[in-house]
């Protein structure tokens, strides 16, 4: 039976969800490993995001809290909002209530990923913050550490992420996309995390 690895995100203006798509490649890239990407419901009405200029979201499935209990590892992607993730995953989050009182979801593991409008923007702080609801669900946090290497050290161009997980820039006006270098930690966190879910499963 393959290991599942679930990609659950919100991503307004679609930086988050480019970020989600190379995870996917890299949880799919181990062997015996299944990914599949999910998005939150979206609290905002039309009329609110139309005035944002956000584009129509993409036909990727909607995930019900319930449906987390099927997946054997996660990685949960949101943009920044005032140094910590967007409403619409902290209200997805809010109604895994049911899930934490019977911790259905404790044991398994999950990393973060994100998106900030500049370099200043919360690109540690949302990690940071985003933890505590991993904590409370009793999940084990998997960071990337250092372990993409030389890229973590990379200063002669802007590039998000960090230790926490992998990350990217919209820029003031969204105009922004994600890097070469950018895309490529995102793989290697996928497929990292699906190589710790694939360990601990077999290992259950």
């Amino acid at each position: 039976m393959a290991v599942k690895v679930y990609i659950v995100y919100y991503s307004m203006y679609g930086h988050v969800e480019r970020l989600a798509e190379e995870i996917k490649k890299g949880a799919d890239s181990v062997d015996g490993v299944e990914a599949k990407l999910w998005q939150v419901p979206e609290i905002l009405t039309e009329e609110v995001l139309g005035k944002m200029r956000a584009p129509a979201k993409s036909d990727i499935p909607i995930i019900t809290p319930n449906e987390l209990t099927e997946g054997d590892g996660f990685v949960f992607g949101f943009p920044t909002r005032f140094g910590m993730m967007a409403a619409q995953f902290k209200a997805f989050l809010d109604a895994t209530g049911g899930l934490w009182k019977t911790q259905q979801l404790a044991g398994k593991p999950a990393g973060i990923f994100y998106s900030t409008g500049s370099q200043g923007g919360g690109q540690e702080t949302t990690a940071l913050t985003a933890i505590t609801q991993l904590v409370h669900h009793g999940m084990v946090f998997v960071p990337i550490g250092y372990t993409f290497g030389a890229g973590m050290f990379e200063m002669e161009e802007v590039k998000g992420g960090s230790p926490y997980g992998s990350g990217t820039y919209a820029g003031g006006d969204g105009t922004r996309q994600p890097t070469r270098l950018e895309l490529e930690q995102a793989f290697h966190q996928g497929m990292y995390i699906a190589t710790i879910t694939k360990k601990l499963k077999e290992a259950a």
